[in-house]
């Protein structure tokens, strides 16, 4: 259809209809589901009605091909227009294959398997009969006691930034239309969700319109350049103001400024929990903020169908914003060929043999692999393969490493650790305990786990939190490892032997009590369906691991929030000189994080020497080359993330000590030297001014090249503007 079709079937519709459009209900309420008839005491208590059913919008949460055909066709059958539901679903990393969580995929620093994870997620979930994914979610995050962080890709705006686009690439493809393989995708949170006071999920965020600028908002926008469909709207105040009720926020920049005039959507009942916040007096005022805002869509609340008659009967809220929204809804609809084919890719034959495909899952354990960190190695990783080798801990044979938000991913299906460890243990032996619960421990578990580990040369530790402590609703004021699991690891050492620690979670933890007791650590977050077999693979060395951290990992939770792209102070601590007391520093910590932004070791290593910068003068309309000269120094081939920050030496508004601008991956061999090389331009040093204008202050700039955001080269060059 073209626009003036659209509009034509807006114009035929009842006001009551056009309303409905905006109400988005989940599955429970429709004809032909596994609940039908199970919610007549939720539509009366949220006062929806079968018309409001009827003619509402979209569906939320269901999926599977033939449920979503018999849903589909029910609606179609009582449609007064013949306009088709949407279906949306929670597709974050991965439908039915699971892959690593989004942070574990950000550690990756691979844009082309972030794409393809999310080529494949869609692939699974339209066959299935989905259309939109609430994906990807590009919250910045700066505070690992949030739980929600394991859906984003980390602390670093430029990064958070690639990603965004390349995980839209991949859920949109290049023509939505004619690719049914394909989903819509909507980008969340809008705005600054993952700046919660305290780390506490929902919770008020209050910054700087210039700091959400130049930090929170880039993503965001990112993935609208990139041409995501949808935004859905944040819980969370914005300025004192609920995002869903925000008109500077969705009027002003989303709509206005940046000119994206798709589909904006609330968050669950955020419309109604503008009444909670103290921003709305009842349901009517909340259906008035929330329309005068741009919102389109109502997740799970009624105020639109119960309260925007009314309003627009009395004058408060024009039609206009209604058809708007309805005419934003029904284009959704026809990029995606609704009109034409309402059960788009939906096909229960072709879903089977789709969905868990062998071709998938090898995609799952290439990110997998690709997304592990190693944090420390004293040398006793790799394991040989004929070593005998106590496996012990709650993960050990554990299928809870697919994370929160796996959508239909089964924890029966993951490959656990200790299987895959047993399959590639060539003439050696692997003795399996439990030694400890999650959080319970017991004498007759650690006498097992001790009896088990006495008879092994290396104990591996497989240790972490479960899914459920981590995600949404999962904040923690504690993070670091349950009590029990610290107490299993004192009872080993005892033993004298070499520990290497697998460690399963869903955000930076507080390693004390392992980093220091371990001889290696392994980061594996939650790494989804093959996680057991990546895992296994770089334990025995048949991979090099080449993550790289993409949030810090703090000394202990009292530092947070910790992050790398921190401003100096007026009295910052000299690390030559830490008895000076009259400085910013804290008296019982370092102010440095364990492990910082960036970080991540090899089976082999690298030598960084002979930094270069083509000018001492970068002008205007020009660029300066950067060259660093990389060796691998180890006796085994490796893939190495070069990275180049930049530090503004002085600004009009304080600037960071460093940030990422770029960075480049060398595959070497042992002895092989590489080079690196970066363009740096004046628009790259571009940053928001305390009157917001985006441009570059002349001066000193510093140039630091390295494996992480700490240990680096460093070059310096004058920006002129002349």
């Amino acid at each position: 259809m073209d626009i003036q079709q659209l509009q034509g079937l807006v114009n035929q519709m009842t006001l009551e209809e056009k309303i409905a459009q905006l109400l988005q209900l989940t599955a429970h309420f429709h004809e032909g589901t596994d609940n039908e008839g199970q919610v007549t005491g939720p539509m009366e208590e949220m006062g929806i009605t079968e018309p409001m059913v009827t003619a509402s919008g979209s569906i939320l949460g269901l999926s599977g091909a033939q449920a979503v055909i018999d849903v589909q066709n029910t609606h179609l059958s009582k449609s007064r227009l013949g306009i088709p539901l949407l279906f949306m679903a929670d597709v974050v990393h991965g439908f039915k294959t699971i892959f690593p969580i989004p942070l574990a995929i950000g550690c990756s620093w691979d844009m082309e398997l972030a794409e393809k994870s999310a080529e494949i997620a869609a692939k699974e979930s339209a066959v299935s009969g989905i259309h939109v994914t609430f994906a990807p979610m590009v919250d910045l995050v700066r505070d690992p006691r949030w739980g929600r962080v394991m859906e984003t890709t980390g602390e670093d705006p430029y990064l958070n930034s690639l990603f965004a686009r390349a995980f839209v690439r991949g859920y949109q493809g290049d023509h939505l239309k004619d690719d049914p393989d394909r989903l819509a995708a909507c980008v969340k949170h809008f705005a600054a969700y993952g700046a919660p006071e305290g780390g506490r999920d929902y919770n008020t965020v209050n910054m700087s319109e210039r700091q959400l600028r130049e930090q929170y908002l880039p993503a965001y926008q990112a993935a609208l350049d990139e041409g995501c469909e949808m935004v859905m709207a944040s819980f969370n105040t914005v300025d004192g103001i609920p995002a869903s009720g925000n008109e500077k926020l969705m009027r002003g920049i989303l709509r206005e400024e940046w000119a994206f005039d798709g589909v904006l959507i609330s968050d669950w009942a955020s419309i109604r929990e503008m009444v909670a916040h103290g921003a709305a007096e009842d349901d009517a005022e909340a259906a008035y903020r929330a329309i005068r805002a741009g919102v389109d869509i109502e997740m799970m609340t009624p105020c639109y169908v119960n309260h925007l008659p009314q309003l627009i009967r009395n004058g408060r809220v024009d039609e206009a914003l209604v058809d708007e929204a309805v005419l934003r809804i029904l284009r959704l609809k026809d990029k995606l060929g609704l009109f034409d084919n309402p059960l788009r890719a939906a096909d229960p034959v072709r879903e089977q043999e789709i969905i868990f495909c062998e071709e998938h899952r090898n995609v799952s354990y290439q990110l997998a692999v690709k997304s592990s960190v190693l944090l420390k190695n004293s040398g006793i990783l790799p394991l040989r393969s004929d070593a005998n080798v106590a496996l012990i801990g709650p993960f050990a044979q554990s299928g809870d490493i697919l994370g929160w938000w796996s959508c239909e991913g089964n924890k029966e299906d993951a490959v656990q650790l200790g299987d895959a460890l047993q399959k590639r243990l060539s003439g050696g032996k692997l003795g399996i305990a439990e030694g400890c619960g999650l959080d319970s421990i017991t004498s007759q578990q650690i006498e097992a786990a001790l009896e088990t580990a006495s008879q092994a040369e290396i104990i591996v530790l497989a240790l972490g939190e479960e899914s459920a402590m981590s995600g949404e609703g999962g904040s923690r004021t504690d993070i670091r490892l349950p009590q029990a699991q610290l107490e299993l690891v004192k009872h080993l050492k005892t033993l004298g032997k070499p520990m290497a620690a697998v460690i399963f979670n869903g955000r930076p933890l507080d390693l004390h009590g392992i980093y220091e007791e371990a001889d290696a650590v392994l980061e594996a977050w939650f790494p989804g369906s093959e996680g057991g077999a990546a895992l296994a693979d770089i334990l025995l060395g048949n991979v090099n691991p080449s993550g790289r951290l993409t949030m810090s990992f703090p000394q202990s939770v009292g530092q947070v929030p910790v992050y790398y792209n921190h401003f100096n102070t007026g009295r910052p601590m000299d690390p030559a000189n830490q008895e000076v007391r009259y400085v910013s520093k804290y008296i019982d910590s370092s102010n440095d994080p364990l492990l910082p932004f960036g970080f991540g070791l090899s089976y082999t290593t690298f030598a960084y020497s002979d930094l270069t910068i083509s000018s001492p003068e970068l002008k205007a309309g020009e660029a300066l080359t950067v060259q660093v000269k990389v060796t691998n120094t180890g006796d085994r081939e490796g893939e190495e993330t070069v990275q180049l920050y930049i530090r503004d030496v002085t600004g009009e508004v304080v600037r960071p000590m460093r940030e990422l601008k770029d960075f480049r991956k060398l595959a070497l061999a042992p002895g092989e030297s590489g080079t690196a090389s970066f363009t740096v331009t004046e628009e790259q040093l571009r940053y928001y001014h305390s009157d917001l204008s985006f441009t570059s202050d002349p001066g000193s700039f510093q140039v630091f090249v390295g494996p992480n955001s700490r240990d680096t080269l460093e070059q310096h060059f004058k920006l002129n503007h002349l």
